[in-house]
């Protein structure tokens, strides 16, 4: 995993140099012709609908005149209500996005082999080898906190002073499922430092007596954001860019490795709209909807599309991360959450 984890490391540069050798793309004729004629799309996505969501559906539907149905979930609802769907032979869904795993879904047979042409030109880390995911969002995941209960220069810089006797009691992270909270900050650990010496950091670390919050990443931002605790270990960096704007008292720390995760988008197999969800995929994934995710500060994979800060996506060099794609998240997991169980129940 740690072999892994560093070469995928360089994520950022590896998107800078990929730039020029790009070219521009539209969609195929043929398939707007048969999505049109659909007529409509079921998205289920784990996408905020007033954030991102909702403005990539009404940019697709200007575009091409097809309705788009979303419905929001969390991603373990979303993946357990298609896979209820797929089995009941009742699929709604015709396309839908996530962070986690699709191992499950691809196991059952419930998505189709599909992915835009443009893809194959991307660092490979962005697309899946088997041809049933492509990414449309990088997620970074580092600690944040609350600029009014700390003052911007006294926050921890790096995971050694996590371990400073004034953080005990005042540390918190999110402990469902994931790699936004605990179990993905473990396996970070795990991965920069190895098995040993990153099991000593988190028998220390478990003596901060860090609080666990069974909420989202987003929510544990929220508690953050209101003072009920000064900092968390596990934030999206973009998700405080689009905080801070409204004027919430907030800050990211581009602590060296943060974790970096991908959002997919696949079709499903027995899409009642297959052309149309393909069409979608396509264009969640496009410059054009890549340039609306990221007018809405979210971070881009597209090559092409800047993110709205650049120090938000790692560039390798001042802000470094490890990726995991989700396949190593599914596989690292069950260590992970065992390790958290251990330590710090």
């Amino acid at each position: 995993m740690k072999m892994m984890g560093r070469r995928l490391s360089g994520l950022g540069l590896a998107l800078l140099l990929t730039l020029a050798s790009i070219p521009a793309h539209a969609a195929d004729a043929a398939l707007i012709e048969a999505a049109k004629k659909e007529g409509r799309v079921v998205w289920y996505t784990t996408l905020l609908i007033n954030q991102l969501g909702g403005p990539l559906a009404e940019a697709f539907e200007k575009k091409y005149g097809i309705k788009v149905e979303a419905t929001r979930n969390d991603p373990s609802e979303t993946m357990l209500r298609l896979i209820q769907e797929h089995r009941a032979g009742n699929m709604q869904a015709d396309v839908f996005d996530a962070s986690l795993p699709a191992n499950v879904l691809v196991a059952e047979g419930a998505l189709m082999k599909f992915q835009p042409d443009f893809v194959m030109s991307w660092p490979k880390e962005l697309y899946d080898p088997d041809g049933y995911w492509t990414a449309h969002r990088l997620t970074v995941v580092t600690p944040g906190f609350n600029t009014s209960l700390l003052p911007p220069g006294t926050e921890p810089k790096s995971w050694n002073d996590l371990l400073d006797p004034k953080w005990k009691d005042r540390l918190a992270w999110g402990i469902n499922p994931g790699v936004t909270g605990a179990s993905g900050f473990i396996g970070l650990v795990l991965a920069e430092l190895g098995e040993e010496k990153g099991m000593d950091f988190l028998r220390q670390l478990a003596r901060q007596n860090v609080t666990g919050l069974k909420i989202s990443a987003r929510a544990v931002l929220d508690q953050v954001i209101a003072g009920e605790y000064p900092l968390a270990l596990g934030i999206l960096n973009d998700n405080v860019l689009v905080s801070r704007k409204l004027g919430a008292p907030v800050a990211w720390i581009p602590m060296n490795p943060a974790m970096a995760t991908i959002s997919m988008i696949s079709v499903m197999s027995k899409a009642r709209h297959p052309n149309a969800g393909k069409l979608l995929a396509e264009f969640v994934a496009s410059e054009e909807g890549q340039r609306i995710a990221r007018d809405h500060d979210y971070i881009p994979v597209n090559p092409l599309v800047e993110a709205p800060d650049p120090a938000l996506r790692p560039d390798g060099v001042r802000f470094r991360a490890i990726t995991f794609s989700p396949n190593q998240v599914e596989a690292g997991i069950p260590k992970w959450h065992k390790v958290f169980t251990d330590l710090f129940r």
